[in-house]
Parts: C-alpha cells; structure tokens; sequence
C-alpha cells in the first residue's frame, strides 16, 4: 500500500506545479530557468548644485555665472571669481581673464556630482582689441575656431551674459586675423557641440 500512496502523492505534486505554469502563462509571463539580469536602473544627474552647495558660499570674489556642460548642454552655474569688486565693472579684460580661470578651473566635487564638466582647457588668456578691430574686440591667446565647439560655445555664453561685454561677443586670436562675432543663443545652449553661430567681422569702429 505505501508504493501506491507514495505514486499518487508524485502525481498531486506534478499537477500542482503544472497548475502554477499555466496561471503563469496565462498572465503573460514567460516563464524561464535562467535568470534574468536587467541591470541597475538607469540614474538622471540634476544639473543643479543646491544652494547650500554652492560655491561662491565663503568665498572671496566677485559672484560670477560660467556655463558648464551638463547632460549634454550647457547650463549656468554660480562661482565666485577672484578679481576684486571695484574692478569687476571697470575693467573688462580683467573681467573676462576672471571668468575664462573659472571656465578653465575643474569643476569642484559638488559641481561633479550634480553631472558638470569643463571643456575648456588653459592656459588661455584674453587681452584688449588692437588698432582697426571692432569696438569690444576680445583678442584669445589662441584661434577661437581652433578651440573644441563645446569650449567655445562655455566661452561665448559664459562672456555674453556678464560685464565683459555688452551682450555682443567679438573674439579673435593671436594672428592676423579679423575678429568675428559670436552669438549664444538657445541652439547653442541645447547642443553646444553644434556649431557656435557667428555674425562675420563686424565693421572696424578704429
């Protein structure tokens, strides 16, 4: 008798287990005996350094805005430049020298893990125009064509919403070239890899 016992409990035990298939696959579930790895849940950085974060907070300087990159455009974040207050809106080059250190400075642990970089790489320096350029000429210690896309994209939006300038970019380099105009606008601030938009060389006010 045990034998017969033992058979029929194999049985329950086998219909059981197809019954669980079957409600499975009714419910759309594939079932499966490999186990399944779909990886670690897909993390969006903020693009943004909270205010108790930031790092113009106990800081010397002049409170500045640089664009840094972040998920691939180009977002404003608050520094604190190290040039003093009575020559923040005087002096223009010393203004734009002041925020091209902070474009070119790494960004700081908590600017890194809010998802920021620079693309902009040193040593670059800026001086005044020279005879025959346009009037607020910046002139770069490097070809601003040559420069990455995104590094001049950081630049021309970083210079045009601050004292350096009056809205209107004109940047050349150190050749004999003719500087030429640069306009940030909201294209640029979505892709800055895209390219910069220029408006030529403006007309020579020397």
């Amino acid at each position: 008798m045990r034998p017969r016992t033992t058979g029929r409990r194999s049985l329950a035990v086998l219909a059981g287990a197809l019954a669980v298939a079957g409600l499975a696959t009714g419910c759309g579930i594939r079932t499966t005996s490999v186990p399944v790895d779909a990886g670690a849940a897909p993390s969006r950085v903020p693009c943004e350094v909270s205010e108790g974060n930031l790092t113009t907070q106990a800081q010397p300087g002049v409170a500045v805005r640089v664009y840094l990159v972040c998920a691939s455009e180009l977002e404003p974040v608050e520094r604190a430049a190290s040039i003093p207050a009575d020559k923040a809106l005087g002096d223009r080059v010393q203004m734009a020298q002041a925020l091209l250190d902070e474009l070119v400075e790494q960004p700081s642990a908590t600017e890194q893990d809010a998802g920021f970089q620079t693309y902009v790489r040193g040593p670059l320096t800026v001086s005044e125009a020279r005879s025959g350029d346009p009037l607020g000429t910046l002139r770069l210690n490097r070809q601003p064509e040559d420069l990455p896309t995104a590094a001049l994209a950081q630049i021309v939006c970083t210079l045009s919403e601050s004292t350096a300038t009056d809205g209107s970019v004109v940047l050349g380099g150190p050749g004999a070239y003719a500087a030429r105009g640069y306009r940030c606008d909201d294209d640029t601030k979505r892709n800055p890899e895209s390219a910069v938009p220029t408006m030529g060389p403006p007309p020579s006010a020397y």
